[in-house]
This record gives C-alpha cells, sequence and structure tokens, in this order.
C-alpha cells in the first residue's frame, strides 16, 4: 500500500490534530499537490517531446512518409505491453478514470496510477497516437491527491476536494490560465464546492503555475496574442458557429461511443490493437496533422500558415486555392474523432482535451473562410478570432463545461476582447448539445450506470454514502426447513428484532417472516410441529443487491415499497438489512459533512 509506514507519521498527525485546523492543514496539502500535479504535467510532456523530437527529427523527416503508418502501431503495441505486463491493472482514461474513482471508490485511487500514466501516455502519444495528454496528466495529478489525503488520513470530503485541487494544478501547470484551471476542476468534476473550498483550488492552480514557469519559463501551449478587435457587426457569426460547434459536439460524442462500441465487442487484445492500430496508421499516412496532440497545427492555423498546418498530402500543390483549404479542414474535422477513438480503442492511453481543442480550431477557421470567400461581409472577418472561439464553442458542448472554455481562451489570448463573442458561441454550443445530450462525453458512461456525482447535491451525498456502514447484522436468519417451534425458540426468544429474514441450507435469501405474522400463533404450541416457515414467509418487499444498486436506487426502493426495512444480499445471500431510519440519519450527517 502507498506509503504504508513511515517512520515518524504518527506523531506528525499527533502534531498536526493539536497545531493545524484541518482548513489549514488543506491549504498546506493543496499548495504540495499544486506542485506535485505541476511536476508531473512536466514530466509527462518533456518525455512526449523527446519522443517526439527523436522520431520526426531523425527518422520522419528525413527518410519516407510511411514512418507516419509505422509508428502509431508501435506505440500503441509498447503501451499495450507495458500495461500488460508491467503495470498489469488497466490504466484508464484520464477524467473519466478519475471521475469514477471519486463516484464509485469514495475517492480512492490506486497507487500504481500516480506513474501509470508517466509510462504509458507519452509512448501514446509521443509515437503518433492521436490523443491529448491533459486527461493522463489529471489522472496522475488526482492519484497522488487521493494517496496523499489517504497517507494523512482525511476524510472523504477532503479527498474529493484535493483531487479537485490536483485536476486544477494539472490544467494550470499546461496551459498558464491559473482561473480556467479552477473553474474546470469544479464544472468538470460536477463538484459542490463551497467559498471555503475555492482557498485550496486557488492554492493548488498558483503553486501549479509556479512549477510550470520554473521548468517552462513564459513559454505556453498556444502562444497566441488577439490582434483583432470585436465588432458588434460579427454577433450573427458567432451566434452561427454556435449552432455549427454544437453539431460537431454531437458527432464527436456519437462516433467516440460508436467506436468504442464497436471495438469493445472484440475481446481479443492483440486483434482490437491490430485492426485500429492499422485504421489509425492509415488515416495518419494520408491526413498527417492528425499525428499527436495537434497544437502544432493549431498555431499554424493562427498563422494562417496552411502549408505547415496542413501537412503533406496529395493536394499540396493545390492549397493556393482556398477552397482546397476549406476541404482540407472540413477533412481534420470530420477525421480527428476517428483517429482519436481508434487510438482507444488499440489499447492507447491519452485524453480528449487536446482533440476537442484541435477539432474546434479546424472548424471556426474553416468556417471564416467559408465566410469570407463567399464575400457575406464588406470587411472580412477575423480567423484567428473565429479559430479561437472555435475551440471554445466545441469544448463548451464536448466537455459541457463552458466556463471553462470561456476563461480559457479569454487567458490563452492574453486579454478580454474575445469575452463576449466566447459567451456566445460556448452558450449556444452548450444550450443545443445539453439537450441532445445531457452529459458529457466525460460522464455519459458514469451517468448510464447511475455512479455520477452532479451538482444536485442529494444525489451528491447520497453517492457518497457507504452502503456497508449503514447495513444492520443484528437480525436472527431462519432456515426455511424450520418448523414454528424452531421459529420460537431459535428465532423470538433470542432476537430484538420483529423481522426475520429466511435463508437456505447455502445461505441463499428467501423472503422474510414479521413478527405480526405469527403472534395470532406463537402461544399454540400444539401447532409447533405442524406449520413450516415454508407456510408463514412472505416475499420482501423489495431487495437490496448490494453490488449492484447504488445509493439512489436503494432509496427509490424505500420510497416505492413504503418499508421501513429492507434485505440486503450478494450474490443471492443474505447479508443483511437496512432501514430507513438508518439511511437518513447517515444521510444527514454525510450532508453537513459535505457542506461544511
Amino acid at each position: 500500500m502507498f506509503l504504508k509506514a513511515i517512520p515518524g507519521l504518527q506523531k506528525f498527525l499527533l502534531w498536526k490534530t493539536k497545531h493545524l485546523s484541518q482548513q489549514q492543514f488543506i491549504l498546506i496539502l493543496s499548495a504540495i499537490i499544486g506542485f506535485a500535479a505541476g511536476f508531473g504535467a512536466v514530466i509527462i510532456k518533456n518525455i512526449t517531446h523527446f519522443i517526439q523530437d527523436l522520431l520526426e527529427g531523425n527518422l520522419i523527416a528525413n527518410y519516407h512518409h510511411a514512418f507516419y503508418f509505422i509508428f502509431p502501431i508501435i506505440g500503441l503495441a509498447l503501451t499495450v505491453f507495458i500495461i500488460k505486463k508491467v503495470l498489469r491493472k488497466p490504466v484508464g482514461h484520464g477524467i473519466p478514470s478519475t471521475l469514477y474513482a471519486i463516484s464509485k471508490r469514495k475517492g480512492l485511487m490506486r497507487s500504481f496510477q500516480m506513474y501509470g500514466s508517466i509510462l504509458t501516455a507519452p509512448l501514446t502519444v509521443g509515437f503518433g497516437g492521436s490523443v491529448g495528454l491533459e486527461g493522463p496528466t489529471v489522472a496522475t495529478g488526482a492519484s497522488l491527491g487521493s494517496n496523499i489525503s489517504r497517507l494523512f488520513r482525511m476524510n472523504q470530503s477532503a479527498r474529493t476536494l484535493l483531487i479537485g485541487c490536483a485536476a486544477a494544478g494539472a490544467m494550470s501547470s499546461i496551459f498558464k490560465a491559473p482561473i480556467a484551471a479552477i473553474i474546470f476542476a469544479i464544472e468538470v468534476f460536477s463538484l459542490d464546492l463551497t467559498l471555503v473550498s475555492m482557498l485550496p483550488l486557488l492554492t493548488a492552480s498558483v503553486s501549479a503555475i509556479l512549477t510550470s514557469y520554473f521548468f517552462f519559463g513564459s513559454d505556453t501551449i498556444l502562444p497566441f496574442e488577439l490582434m483583432d478587435d470585436f465588432t458588434i457587426s460579427e454577433v450573427p457569426f458567432y451566434m452561427i458557429l454556435g449552432c455549427i460547434c454544437a453539431l460537431g459536439s454531437m458527432y464527436f460524442t456519437i462516433i467516440y461511443f460508436k467506436i468504442h462500441t464497436i471495438f469493445g465487442k472484440i475481446d481479443n487484445k492483440f486483434v482490437r490493437l491490430l485492426l485500429a492500430g492499422s485504421g489509425l496508421g492509415i488515416i495518419i499516412y494520408f491526413i498527417p496533422p492528425l499525428y499527436g496532440e495537434g497544437y502544432g497545427v493549431i498555431n499554424n492555423l493562427l498563422a494562417e500558415n496552411y502549408i505547415q498546418a496542413l501537412g503533406t498530402n496529395f493536394l499540396n500543390d493545390f492549397l493556393d486555392n482556398i477552397w482546397v483549404v476549406i476541404l482540407l479542414l472540413a477533412g481534420l474535422v470530420v477525421f480527428k474523432i476517428v483517429a482519436t477513438s481508434l487510438t482507444f480503442a488499440a489499447g492507447g492511453v491519452g485524453g480528449i482535451f487536446a482533440p476537442v481543442l484541435f477539432m474546434g480550431s479546424a472548424l471556426g477557421h474553416c468556417f471564416a473562410l467559408v465566410v469570407n470567400h463567399l464575400g457575406i461581409t464588406d470587411k472580412p472577418i477575423s480567423t484567428s478570432s473565429f479559430t479561437m472561439v472555435g475551440m471554445a464553442g466545441l469544448m463548451a458542448g464536448v466537455l459541457h463545461a463552458p466556463l471553462t472554455a470561456i476563461f480559457l481562451i479569454a487567458e490563452l489570448t492574453g486579454g478580454y476582447e474575445l469575452f463576449v463573442p466566447l459567451m456566445i458561441t460556448a452558450l449556444i454550443s452548450y444550450m443545443i448539445t445539453n439537450t441532445v445530450q445531457p452529459h458529457s462525453v466525460y460522464t455519459l458512461e458514469l451517468a448510464q450506470r447511475g455512479e455520477l456525482l452532479t451538482h444536485d447535491k442529494d444525489q451528491t451525498v447520497l453517492t457518497l454514502l457507504n452502503i456497508n456502514q449503514i447495513i444492520e447484522k443484528n437480525f436472527i436468519p431462519l432456515n426455511v426447513n424450520m418448523n414454528l417451534g424452531d421459529v420460537i425458540h431459535e428465532g423470538v426468544i433470542k432476537s430484538s428484532r420483529n423481522i426475520f429474514p429466511v435463508i437456505d441450507k447455502d445461505e441463499n435469501f428467501m423472503g422474510i417472516i414479521l413478527l405480526d405474522d405469527i403472534r395470532p400463533i406463537m402461544f399454540k404450541q400444539h401447532l409447533y410441529s405442524e406449520i413450516m416457515v415454508s407456510d408463514i414467509m412472505q416475499r420482501a418487499p423489495d431487495i437490496i443487491d448490494v453490488q449492484n444498486d447504488s445509493m439512489k436506487t436503494i432509496m427509490n426502493k424505500f420510497q416505492h415499497s413504503a418499508a421501513w426495512n429492507l434485505p440486503v444480499v450478494k450474490d443471492d445471500k443474505y447479508v443483511g438489512f437496512i432501514s430507513k431510519s438508518k439511511m437518513l440519519t447517515a444521510y444527514r450527517q454525510k450532508l453537513i459533512e459535505v457542506t461544511v
């Protein structure tokens, strides 16, 4: 177990209890976690860039274009090998795996997740996998936050907050956008945070960005300075772009899950790697800009350097024709999510944040070029501005994070001149997408299983409750083959409860007997040997499956059955009972804990 035995830890915990309040200690930990998340981002980025520089600088550029086909397959094969032979545990896809840990594992993340993404994500992306590094970086920081909080015996709400701090730190370090990073942690992780909880997020974000400045200086992923002013005449076009981004967002989600479902039916991992990896290699061979994260393509689009942005392809000689450029940009929008999904299907490790920005930039730029070359406006609209706003529009739709989208692009552009168009496009994109697809790519699968934390505090508290802590086991089970005399002597006399579970010889749950059922006959001794348990037992109003039922499902079962006690089973075997009163008491206690 992670740091199970550290000399002096117990003494430190005692000292901390006496001299530091919970809030003070969380602030200290948030600064540490912010630094750790920032340092994790530095490691992942540097390893990836080292691999890319080695391959592209000395092999692809100097030898043959065919390496665009070979390298992604090699990288994916290495990734799958490390997961299977070295880690021997599934790494997961960054943010969704972190959301799963919060929703289903009470914020507990396994220690190998602190380094799992560091070993696998750079291989996937460095060799050309068409995914991003933000998700793995967040997962690395979140695992650090989870395990550090577990080390210092923090409660569940504090642990969840520190995971949010790690996410904010990772995003702050990557983009040098500390405000957007805080909003990202709140929006994407959908946590009901109080104003007091904002201080640790702020501390972690600042700590992480200072770490980034220390290692990378002032360099940013998207070094762009806004040159064109926003004019009111452009509002209709930003509104149209919002609608187009909504369509792009829905397309992104549909294709992502469609490919995931298709390859999920293939049980053999080698076959999956071969098919998906080959498909990815073919796409990248014909569309080289899909190689890797794609931030270079975004920067070249912002500079309107189409030769560098679109790479070497069979239409290179026609790039002086703007409609050819528009066609190629549309191709990037269509095929980027296909390449991303194939990367995941083959076993690659990465995130979707960079692909979303990539598609959004191509979509916004393509839209601006179409408007300008159709001669709709007297004055051409700014292609760079629409490129940036396109990123925000798609981010708002796909990730269901409009505020993150607005503030991230605003911070990246170094000012707030684009704030109004960002708000218009992000809002429209989010509203349309949310109407059709209520959950983001990150949360859809969890939501379908009923395991998602939301901004609804009731749902959040119910999810945070631990079912095992509210199961009561002081009920005396009765065997189905017992007679009434056995029930009286083995059950009624010895029990303080008025309900008895009935089981068979294998402890499978069969039904219940209520004290009210036997009260009229319990003193008629001549019936003791004649009446069997099977004659007087009844079906339970409902049954709770400890493995499959969420706390929300359990609450619904109480509501629909009008029962005060429901039996709990595991693999059909009797475990105990849950009472409505104990569940409501636990709910009130957890509500206080979460709100404070």
